[in-house]
Order: C-alpha cells, then sequence, then structure tokens
C-alpha cells in the first residue's frame, strides 16, 4: 500500500498516518491550538465537490454563499483596475476611498455617522475575527458566544487561548439569547452577537438588542457584533449593533448581500482604543487586504437594484423550502428572519444528523451541514440547509428531500 493511499484510508478513519510525505517518521511538535475542530461545511463542502466530480450531480445547501457572481458594477471596476492601477500594497486598513465609502452606507442605511478612522477593511469577516479577538481579549479571558452558533467564533477563539462559554439557546428563546442567558454564563469579558444569525437566521429585534447591549455595558462586556447578513431580511430591517451601543466591535463583509465570497473581503468598525491597537496587528498578520477587491468594492455601494433582486431570490428559495418541507413534517424550525438558512430539527428522522447528511448526499446528490458543526451538544439533531442557490436547484432539492421523507414514513 502506497503512502497515498494509506493517506485516503487514514481520512476516511479519522486518523493520520506516523509518517510524513517524505516517507520519514513525524517527530516534530504539532502545536495544540491546531487540535481545533474542524469547520464541518468545509468537510461537507470537499465531500460534495468530489461526487460532484464522479457523478455530475449535486446539490448544493451546505455552503452558505450567494450563486450569483458580484455585482456588474464591481467587476466593471475590477476590470479598470486591472488595466490602470498598480495594484501594490495599501494601508493595512484599507483605502481611504473604500473606508469613507462605508462610513456613509452606514449613515444612508442606518442613519450613523461613523469617523471612517474607526473603519478597518479586512480579509473578509473571517480576518475581521481574528483582528478583533486579538485586539480585544487576552488568553484566559471568557467570551461567550451562542449555541448553535457559528462554529468558527468557538474555534477561533479556543485556538488563541480565550474559554468560549456556550449560551445555549433554542425554541423558547426563538432562537436568539436574552440578558438572562447571559447573566447565567457567569463573569464574562465578551459577547459575540449575531444578528440575523448564522445557522438559523434568527435576528434580534431593536428592544432585545438594546436589552442585551445595556446589560453588557453595565457589566463591563466587550460586544462584538457579526453583522455579515445584513441586506439580507425578509419583513424587517435589523438594527445595527452600533445603534444601541457606539463602543461595540462590529464586522461587515462583503461576500454575503454584496455576493463577492471569493474577493475575501470584509471591514470591522472599533471604538477609539482599538484603532491603534487593531492596525498594528494587521500590519503585522496581513499587510494590507487584497488591492483589486478594495478598488472594485467601493462600485458595490451603487448596485443595490441587483442586490436587491438576489434578495428577492433567497425570499422565493425560503417559500419553497418552506411549503415543500412542511408537507412531509418538517416543521420544526428557527424563524429565518435574515440570512439564507434554515436550522431545521430532524429528531423525528435520526438522532444521527451528520449520518443523514452523508445519506442525502450519497442517494440524494443533496449536500446539507449537520448541527454538530454548529452544536456540539444538541447538534445531532438539526441540520441546516442554505437556500442561496438558484430557484430552480432550490426546488429540486426540496423535491428530492420531500419524496425521501415520504419514503421513509411509509416503510
Amino acid at each position: 500500500m502506497g503512502l497515498g493511499t494509506l493517506g485516503w484510508w487514514a481520512r476516511m478513519w479519522g486518523w493520520e498516518p506516523w509518517v510524513g510525505a517524505t516517507g520519514y517518521p513525524r517527530g516534530m511538535k504539532v502545536a495544540r491550538r491546531a487540535e481545533i475542530a474542524p469547520f464541518y461545511v468545509m468537510e461537507v463542502m470537499k465531500a460534495a465537490a468530489e461526487r460532484e466530480v464522479m457523478t455530475g450531480d449535486v446539490l448544493h445547501l451546505e455552503v452558505g454563499q450567494p450563486s450569483t457572481p458580484a455585482p456588474d458594477t464591481v467587476l466593471q471596476a475590477a476590470k479598470r483596475a486591472l488595466e490602470s492601477d498598480r495594484l501594490g500594497y495599501t494601508t493595512a486598513t484599507g483605502t481611504p476611498e473604500l473606508r469613507e465609502r462605508i462610513a456613509l452606507y452606514y449613515e444612508e442605511r442606518y442613519g450613523l455617522r461613523i469617523d471612517p478612522v474607526r473603519i478597518a477593511v479586512t480579509m473578509g469577516a473571517s480576518g475581521g475575527f481574528v483582528l478583533a479577538f486579538l485586539a480585544a481579549f487576552d488568553v484566559g479571558d471568557r467570551v461567550a458566544v451562542t449555541r448553535p452558533g457559528y462554529p468558527c467564533y468557538r474555534n477561533t477563539l479556543e485556538a488563541f487561548g480565550v474559554e468560549a462559554v456556550s449560551i445555549p439557546i433554542g425554541p423558547e428563546t426563538r432562537f436568539v439569547p436574552t440578558s438572562k442567558l447571559i447573566a447565567a454564563a457567569g463573569d464574562l469579558d465578551g459577547l459575540i452577537l449575531a444578528s440575523p444569525a448564522n445557522p438559523t437566521g434568527t435576528a434580534l429585534n431593536p428592544a432585545e438588542l438594546a436589552d442585551i447591549a445595556t446589560y453588557c455595558r453595565n457589566n463591563g462586556i466587550r460586544l462584538v457584533a457579526d453583522e455579515i447578513y445584513h441586506g439580507i431580511e425578509y419583513g424587517v430591517q435589523v438594527p445595527s449593533a452600533l445603534s444601541v451601543e457606539p463602543e461595540a466591535v462590529v464586522l461587515q463583509s462583503f461576500s454575503k448581500y454584496f455576493s463577492m465570497t471569493g474577493w475575501r473581503l470584509g471591514w470591522m468598525i472599533v471604538p477609539d482604543e482599538l484603532v491603534r491597537p487593531v492596525e498594528r496587528l494587521a500590519q503585522n498578520l496581513f499587510i494590507s487586504p487584497p488591492t483589486i477587491s478594495q478598488l472594485a468594492a467601493v462600485a458595490a455601494f451603487d448596485a443595490t437594484d441587483e442586490l436587491d433582486a438576489n434578495v428577492a431570490r433567497y425570499a422565493e428559495n425560503r417559500r419553497l423550502l418552506i411549503d415543500g418541507l412542511g408537507s412531509v413534517g418538517l416543521v420544526h424550525f428557527a424563524s429565518p428572519d435574515g440570512a439564507f438558512y434554515f436550522y431545521i430539527d430532524v429528531s423525528h428522522l435520526t438522532d444521527d444528523s451528520q449520518d443523514l447528511c452523508r445519506v442525502w448526499l450519497d442517494e440524494l446528490g443533496v449536500a446539507c451541514t449537520p448541527g454538530i458543526d454548529f452544536d456540539p451538544v444538541l447538534g445531532h439533531r438539526y441540520v441546516r440547509m442554505s437556500y442561496s442557490e438558484s430557484t430552480a436547484d432550490i426546488a429540486e432539492a426540496t423535491e428530492r428531500i420531500a419524496d425521501w421523507v415520504r419514503s421513509e414514513q411509509s416503510m
């Protein structure tokens, strides 16, 4: 058996061979922080890609990314930049033009005046979280995250030596945190708050957001708000945390509403005391965000009609899932106020959502993400479905899953 084959079997069974790629024994240290859990959605994405190569038949409900390319205004701006700009480094926190345009966006959308000095352009929202966590928290600090919640909060915090404190949320609170639940977590240094949230799609209303912000302010808890799904909302406009807590750290991204996932660009808004710490960290860790992405992204704010048409498609996809899955009894899910996710209770079908997702991929060609990615305790009861793909794909995936459930129920 060759090393390549051995490695393949090792990945299948969850262990690694004792020899490296060169064939020599492994003996060098691997840092403990590298032992963090995988981001399972990326594991599902990899399995789906392998099936797609073999069969050409996969409907992607596993990854939360728009199926559309960047807006035409962005593509045209990128072409102009390729033809005329040097595309060298920018300053560590981004070009002045983009930071000023982001500040204007907050005035237009939320009625908030933000000093561009407080804005740092980042390598996607993920890069922003790295900067925020390193600037705001020390090793041993306690930072609360919801369960279920985006797993990379928890995994990144733990890689940095910060204790990720779980706040369990569920149907009884509409899958949103409350100040009472936060208080039950004990002394905290920070809170990561997402609205609309991944994987649930639930959003905090203004009163709920204000109550949490007040609790954090009164108890010295740093509020870090993930707002990357703002703009993708259904019947409500979700308020920014900055409207109730001007000292909050806010993370945003061009990946979701702005349909620029692979351009790897986001931004963060920080209070005055974190401006220079974030800049110094960015200088050392990233040098600067991608230049062509920044030059193109300025034009994204002029593409509202195109981007809102995407949101209208998500709304139709959302309706298709509610109706189609509801017809076979899949009716217990978090209220999808925004984003493009359903977090569905499948416990009447299985006690192992990871196995169910494997079956759906193998038998139906439908890729979904098991809830264990978002909730290590109760996630075996849930599946997350993304409805960001084309309406035709969502309709076909819904039909395949519904037919499978009917078949199971008839046995």
